[in-house]
């Protein structure tokens, strides 16, 4: 594990750095306050230090503040302050500032070792929070069968589209898409069969679309594509992209290879109001429901949605 010591002082840095490498950690040396901050802000810098409390440029206490102000921007680090003060006010002076523990010098290497020890045991435990936080919160945003945009987050990234494209007067399109004759798949193959199918179907959108497009499940076999900026002009081809994706191959499920095609359905906006999701979604329903009255396997765009 890497570790920052920050001390000014030769000696004292260089018998420093011999302690904490025979502890096995890759040490990274600061000279001064500023360096070790530019240091421990950096995307890979180290997540302990040690650092000393009189330094140039910045000293101990400051080092630690001007730390914990970009606490956000990047993973927790576990500062320990190296000092020769021994007083409580200084103790107490030390740990507001932001260091999570103390130690005088000269300090017993076991005890060093120790007291990196249990800085190292809570960063493992924020590593695992940290972790879980993300679990929890791609389970609250994500379809639990095809991995993409459930309907509430696919939802809430139309809306910002929306108030984007309203105050940047760029257009949104909605593609809403439903897999033809589902039903009569799943009764046929099996629910494990229809799983697979929408698996594959959801994995054929994502390669479909761009970097600044989402996809989401929308409901039971319907997916919607939001198309932020999509030129008017391209609205028939993106949508055919689309279709085509989905269409070009048979699936492999249930032993064989199934023939699976989308209806989709189509609305653009163009208005500056940025509360039209509602009404740009029944247009999109509605061309969906023409898509499939003419036969499924096709593509049907709303009329331009009149700005509101």
């Amino acid at each position: 594990m890497k570790i920052l010591l920050a001390e000014d002082e030769p000696i004292s840095r260089m018998l420093m750095q011999r302690t904490l490498q025979q502890f096995g950690y890759d040490v990274v040396l600061a000279e001064d306050g500023r360096k070790a901050a530019e240091i421990l802000s950096s995307e890979d810098g180290p997540r302990l230090a040690l650092v000393d409390w009189m330094m140039p440029e910045l000293d101990g206490p400051e080092l630690c503040r001007e730390v914990r102000q970009r606490q956000n921007e990047r993973s927790y680090v576990y500062i320990i302050m190296l000092t020769s003060r021994q007083n409580s006010e200084d103790v107490v002076a030390g740990l507001e500032s932001g260091a999570d523990d103390y130690l005088v010098k000269p300090c017993a290497p076991a005890e060093l070792q120790a007291r990196l020890r249990t800085g190292m045991r809570i960063l493992e435990l924020e590593g695992k929070l940290v972790k879980a936080h993300e679990e929890m919160e791609y389970k609250a945003t994500h379809d639990s069968l095809t991995g993409l945009n459930n309907r509430a987050a696919i939802l809430d990234f139309a809306h910002k589209s929306l108030q984007r494209g309203a105050h940047q007067a760029k257009p949104t399109l909605l593609v809403l898409c439903d897999v033809d004759h589902f039903k009569h798949l799943n009764d046929t193959y099996g629910h494990p069969a229809g799983d697979a199918v929408l698996e594959e179907v959801a994995r054929r959108l994502g390669t479909a679309v761009r970097g600044g497009d989402a996809v989401g499940r929308y409901g039971g076999e319907e997916f919607l594509i939001v198309i932020p900026g999509c030129d008017r002009a391209a609205v028939e081809r993106r949508c055919e992209d689309i279709r085509k994706a989905v269409a070009c191959v048979p699936v492999v499920a249930a032993g064989g290879e199934l023939s699976v095609t989308m209806s989709v359905g189509a609305a653009i906006y163009e208005g500056k109001d940025d509360s039209a999701l509602e009404p740009l979604l029944m247009q999109a329903d509605a061309a969906l429901y023409r898509a499939k009255a003419q036969g499924r396997n096709c593509i049907v765009v709303a009329d331009l949605m009149a700005a509101l």
